[in-house]
Parts: C-alpha cells; sequence; structure tokens
C-alpha cells in the first residue's frame, strides 16, 4: 500500500488528513466557522455568470466543503457528492422528495427507523406516492413485490430497534434489475463499519446526529450518492433550501476527526456487555448482529467491519411495573431518545403497533440499549442493581 497516496490510506488515516488545507486556513489545523448567507463578486461579470467557488451561504461555505470532503474519503470511491441538512429525519425526508413523485412506489423495510415510517404513511401518501413494507429477511424474494411504477428500496441495515439483518447485496442485485434505487440508512454502523456504497447501495444516509457528531450535542444529517444518483440529490437539496448550520457543520467535522477511535469503544464495550447480558437469567434473547449466535451475523460478518454500540434485550416475561422500576434504579443508564453519544442509554419499546408486513412478537418486555464509552465494569454493577430492583419488583 501507498500510503502517501489518499486513496490507499487506512479509514483511520482519511479520517483525519482529509478536507485540510492549512496553507489556506493560515496555518491552523481546523476550519474556521464560515458564519455567512451572502457571497460578494469582485466584478459584474462574475455575478452573471454565478463565478466563485462560493455563490450563496445555502450552497455551501469552506466549512462544508472541508466536512464534505472528509466524509467522501470515508465513505469510498463510489461516492460522487455528499449532501449535508439539518437532521437526520430531514436526510430521509430529503432523499425521498429527491427520486420519488406523484404515482411513484415505494418498498420499505418493515424494521425502518419509525419517522421514515410516518413520513411515507403521511406526506409521501398525500402527494401520491405508494409505500409496501416488506419482511427484512426477505432477500431476493422481494423480487415479487415490485411494480412496474416501483422506483427505489429502502433499507435499514439493522433496524435500529428490532435489529434484523437484511441481506442488501441480494435486495441491491433485484433493485438494479428492476431500474430501481437502493437507498440505505447507515447510521448504525456508519460509513467506517460499512461502505454500503461498494455493496450496490445509490444513496447512503445517515443521521449525523449520532455517531458522528459523537456528543449529543448537534442535530446533523448527511446523503452520500453514486455517480447515478447524485444529479437527483443534488438538485433536491437546492429545489427544498435545506442547509444545517454552520456551528453544527463545524462540531459534525471535528466529530469526523474521532469517529474511529469512539466507534471502536462503543464496539468492544457493546460486544461485552452483550454477551454478559446473553448469560443473564433476566434476559430471554440479545438482539445484535454482531453475535454469533445471532441470525444476521453471517451478513454482518460479510458486509460489515464493526458494530456500534446499540442494541436490544428481549426480558423474560414480566409486569410493566418492573420494567420501570430497572429503569428509574439505573444511574448511568439514562432515559432519552436518539443514540451514538458518549453516554449510556436505555428505553423500552414495542415495535408492534406500527410493523405492518411482519409480527413482532419477542415474548417479553423489550429494551434498547446504548453502551456508551463508560467503563464497562461500572455498566455492568449499573445494570446489576436494575435487575435486582426488577426481580424484587416482579
Amino acid at each position: 500500500m501507498d500510503s502517501s497516496h489518499p486513496s490507499q490510506q487506512h479509514a483511520e488515516t482519511r479520517l483525519v488528513t482529509s478536507g485540510r488545507d492549512t496553507k489556506a486556513q493560515k496555518g491552523f489545523v481546523n476550519p474556521p466557522v464560515f458564519h455567512g448567507s451572502t457571497v460578494l463578486y469582485p466584478t459584474a461579470e462574475d455575478l452573471h455568470a454565478h463565478r466563485g467557488e462560493f455563490t450563496y451561504g445555502r450552497h455551501g461555505s469552506p466549512t462544508t466543503k472541508a466536512f464534505q470532503e472528509t466524509l467522501m474519503a470515508l465513505e469510498g470511491p463510489q461516492c460522487a457528492g455528499v449532501g449535508i441538512v439539518p437532521s437526520g429525519l430531514s436526510a430521509i425526508s430529503t432523499t425521498l422528495l429527491s427520486v420519488l413523485k406523484a404515482g411513484d412506489h415505494i418498498l420499505v423495510i418493515d424494521n425502518v427507523y419509525r419517522p421514515s415510517r410516518n413520513f411515507c404513511n403521511g406526506m409521501l401518501a398525500r402527494f401520491g406516492v405508494e409505500t409496501t413494507y416488506f419482511d427484512p429477511l426477505i432477500g431476493a424474494g422481494i423480487d415479487k413485490l415490485f411494480k412496474p411504477n416501483t422506483r427505489a428500496v429502502l433499507v435499514e441495515a439493522p433496524g435500529s430497534q428490532s435489529f434484523e439483518m437484511p441481506d442488501i447485496r441480494a435486495i441491491a442485485e433485484v433493485t438494479h434489475g428492476r431500474g430501481a434505487l437502493v437507498i440505505d440508512d447507515n447510521t448504525w454502523a456508519t460509513p467506517l463499519y460499512h461502505r454500503s456504497l461498494e455493496q450496490g447501495v445509490d444513496i447512503s444516509m445517515q443521521a449525523a446526529t449520532k455517531y458522528i457528531g459523537g456528543h449529543s450535542d448537534i442535530m446533523f444529517g448527511t446523503i452520500s450518492a453514486n455517480a447515478k444518483a447524485w444529479p437527483q440529490i443534488a438538485e433536491g437539496i437546492r429545489l427544498l433550501g435545506v442547509c444545517a448550520g454552520p456551528d453544527d457543520v463545524f462540531l459534525a467535522l471535528r466529530g469526523l476527526r474521532t469517529l474511529s477511535v469512539r466507534l471502536a469503544q462503543h464496539h468492544r464495550s457493546g460486544l461485552d456487555m452483550a454477551r454478559w447480558l446473553a448469560a443473564r437469567p433476566e434476559v430471554a434473547r440479545v438482539l445484535h448482529p454482531g453475535l454469533e449466535t445471532d441470525p444476521g451475523h453471517a451478513i454482518w460478518k460479510r458486509d460489515f467491519t464493526g458494530a456500534s454500540g446499540l442494541f436490544s434485550i428481549v426480558l423474560k416475561p414480566a409486569p410493566q411495573k418492573a420494567v420501570d422500576t430497572m429503569l428509574n434504579t439505573l444511574k448511568l443508564f439514562g432515559m432519552g431518545f436518539s443514540w451514538g453519544g458518549f453516554e449510556s442509554l436505555a428505553i423500552p419499546f414495542d415495535c408492534d403497533a406500527y410493523r405492518t408486513a411482519t409480527k413482532w412478537s419477542p415474548g417479553g418486555p423489550t429494551l434498547r440499549l446504548h453502551i456508551g464509552l463508560e467503563s464497562v465494569d461500572d455498566l455492568r454493577a449499573d445494570l446489576d442493581r436494575g435487575f435486582a430492583a426488577f426481580k424484587a419488583a416482579m
């Protein structure tokens, strides 16, 4: 490997070196935060021709350029462009509005992020787009669900509550044979651990609020696309007028620089805690594709180079009071939505009310855990206290 050439460098190196121009930054390591709307043109001729690297604040600045170049380097050579939007849900809605039109049909995986489902059932339905949900384990069998007007397939690998692992490669092969696009919500693994654009995905989205930001202090979304899909995404972003604030862009770029070391610890600690929980008498099942016993492990091992700190557990049958008592006892696991920050989280969930293509029947109460950057010994001790309270409340 010629490590002097950026394309041959390891991902960890590209995260540190990409999007940096210390000469243009007057020697400073990080780019400045450009707060601005108006960009002045030197001549009337330049103004008429919209000549200039930057033309208006909504369309980008040196700060956004630095972020985009860094994420493109992480996504790999299949990435033709990166769009920046103000949240993960905005990445989903902007993508779908960019590639769909009235009269189209979209196939959506049944374990998708619930706000994605709400957008499809709400706004897309009002705009005349039909949605069909499919079993996450369908694989190449998705071919039977295509209609003449099917334009896209939305997947999430794994689902961020129930953690089924779809076979994206098989789905992509069928989808491309039908002339449609594959869209992936890649928030769980990030392109550091899942280069989905290299596995048949056309558009890879992330709630960069989570692992890219890494500190639970920004709302941010990204849309990465290959050469086939990027023109539609770029046009959609321009027409919808979406953009992210400069301070959030700067914080997202700062988060990217340390993504590899943070995600490595989330990976290690997450698997350590998952294995420990799998042996607990109170736990019926752990939903984590990185575990050898998980039904999606073979696909995870084939397509992913790591895991994040997010997974779920199914408890033995118990009343809600016992689950609530456990949650109220925990001190290191906070109760709150989102994930991907440095802190550990625990929330109850139930997919039954909104799954439509598959039946959600886990056999007991379910909790989603995010394993943060704390000591796993301390996290185990916290859960020990929680489980003791859980059993006492039965």
